[in-house]
């Protein structure tokens, strides 16, 4: 069963559990993305509480692998975050094979732009910005948050939480395993290890001063649970605030699907992590 339908399956029966939806504003297909050089036309789909106010902000990037996945499909998280008040921005971004690492990377920083810039109007605190992201989103989450040429006036960003993050230590990665198990990440890596290194984020550590949640299942991929613990090593040894999460139970994919219900752990983790950073 494809990642997608298992969440669309998901989806389904978390609608059973809450008919909340009237309680928050959704306003989808936004542009944020301009097509031009190179860069495809993409969208977003903002949601926001209900009662106005000035809330914090949370901009989720998917994952699927860097070649699949759509914002669609996080409608529900980005409503049940909503529901916590917190304003959730769920954004598309080009995909493998057509486009590589580097135009997704330009895609998540103009996302970040635009939510610094566009937020307010939502209801969203533009200085309670937190940039979020599963599985290969996790990878670029963390790659925007901690890269400073990104932001040369300095990055909007209040903290990345990145969610069983694929890919923090890809130069490494692919340098070791590009030809055997990395092999089908070079069509969004590219095959030029110069690529690898750029959009490595464990490169960039200690650039930027955005601080980290790190959370990860105890029965993630192998290639996971080595890379964020490599990460984890290289953030102590620089002193990068980074908090770590460990869900001993928990695979890969149902990582992101416990979110489709109310009382969970990740609520816990993502909320704590954002008001422990506002105060």
């Amino acid at each position: 069963m494809s990642f997608q339908r298992l969440i669309l399956g998901f989806l389904l029966i978390s609608i059973s559990y809450s008919c909340a939806f009237r309680r928050i504003n959704r306003t989808k297909e936004i542009t944020y993305l301009q097509a031009a050089d190179s860069l495809p036309e993409r969208q977003l789909n903002v949601f926001s509480p209900k009662k106005k106010g000035i809330y914090p902000v949370l901009l989720f990037v998917h994952g699927g692998s860097w070649n699949s996945g759509n914002k669609e499909i996080y409608d529900f998280f980005g409503s049940r975050m909503a529901r916590r008040k917190v304003v959730t921005v769920v954004i598309d971004y080009p995909l493998a094979p057509e486009f590589k690492v580097n135009a997704m990377e330009k895609a998540v920083v103009q996302a970040v732009k635009w939510t610094s810039g566009n937020i307010a109007e939502y209801g969203g605190d533009p200085k309670q910005i937190y940039i979020s992201g599963h599985s290969a989103g996790g990878h670029l989450a963390g790659l925007v948050a901690m890269k400073a040429s990104l932001f040369p006036d300095g990055t909007p960003l209040k903290g990345a939480i990145l969610n069983d993050p694929g890919g923090l230590d890809m130069d490494r990665y692919l340098a070791d395993s590009g030809q055997t198990t990395g092999k089908k990440f070079i069509k969004s890596f590219t095959d030029d290890p110069a690529v690898w290194k750029e959009h490595s984020p464990i490169n960039f550590l200690g650039e930027t001063d955005v601080p980290l949640l790190i959370m990860e299942g105890g029965k993630t991929y192998p290639s996971i649970t080595q890379t964020v613990g490599i990460f984890r090593e290289a953030a102590e040894k620089k002193g990068v605030p980074l908090e770590y999460s460990f869900y001993r139970r928990k695979h890969h994919i149902p990582m992101m699907t416990q979110f489709f219900f109310t009382w969970t752990r990740g609520y816990q983790d993502v909320l704590g992590f954002i008001e422990e950073q506002s105060q």
